[in-house]
């Protein structure tokens, strides 16, 4: 998963930069209210942690024009305003979730999880597409209740691709996701993990649990994606 920070506070910032990615997402910066929204128009990200009182332009006029060019992204506005007509305000303007500093990193990363699973339409942390498990809880993936040994980036793949199991991912839009924005990759690199996967997943070769579409990127099984449930 690739979120946005967007905070002032250089501490906090870096604080929070290496707690995301201590969590496994790929994580992407802003100090200043321009920049956050500049990124958010630009990337299609999972998730933006917005402080209210960036300089520039504010979180709150952040989030509005996002939402006026069309920016989807779940934002969590994070602030040390605790009033709740600024709570209200946040949400109005757009934020789905909110948190008044201090917070326990705890609850932080519980919020985040979770308005994540709500944009995906998963309510569970766990995910079950017949005898493939996702646990996003324990960042793992079961195949007939046997936890394989994935690397971190063969686990991001498949966790983005079973969060959005009618869709067709491309190389780019993975490549996005798992990597942070000023990581150089060149995108045929996909290809490598989804075929490590693929052996992983299915070494008899009886699964075929993700499909290749030719020129467009890959997808879960119509099989597999139709088996699936949530617990």
């Amino acid at each position: 998963m690739r979120i946005l920070v967007a905070e002032d506070d250089s501490r906090l910032l870096m604080q929070l930069d290496s707690l995301f990615q201590q969590q496994g997402f790929s994580v992407d910066l802003a100090d200043d209210g321009e920049k956050a929204l500049f990124q958010l128009k630009e990337v299609n990200y999972d998730l933006a942690v917005i402080d209210i009182g960036l300089p520039k332009l504010d979180g709150f006029d952040v989030i509005r024009q996002a939402r006026g060019s069309d920016v989807s992204t779940p934002v969590l506005i994070l602030t040390a305003r605790d009033r709740w007509q600024e709570k209200v305000e946040g949400l109005d303007a757009g934020a789905d979730d909110y948190l008044t500093k201090p917070f326990h990193n705890e609850e932080l990363l519980a919020r985040v999880k979770a308005l994540i699973r709500r944009a995906s339409g998963q309510a569970s942390s766990t995910i079950e597409f017949g005898p493939v498990v996702l646990d996003m809880q324990a960042k793992e993936i079961r195949v007939n209740a046997r936890a394989l040994d994935l690397t971190a980036y063969e686990y991001k793949v498949m966790e983005y691709l079973m969060l959005h199991p009618q869709k067709v991912i491309s190389k780019t839009e993975l490549t996005e996701h798992i990597y942070d924005q000023d990581f150089d990759l060149d995108s045929n690199v996909i290809e490598v993990f989804v075929g490590r996967l693929r052996r992983k997943l299915d070494p008899e070769g009886t699964l075929k649990p993700i499909e290749t579409l030719r020129g467009r990127g890959y997808r879960i099984s119509r099989e597999l994606a139709q088996d699936a449930s949530g617990s």
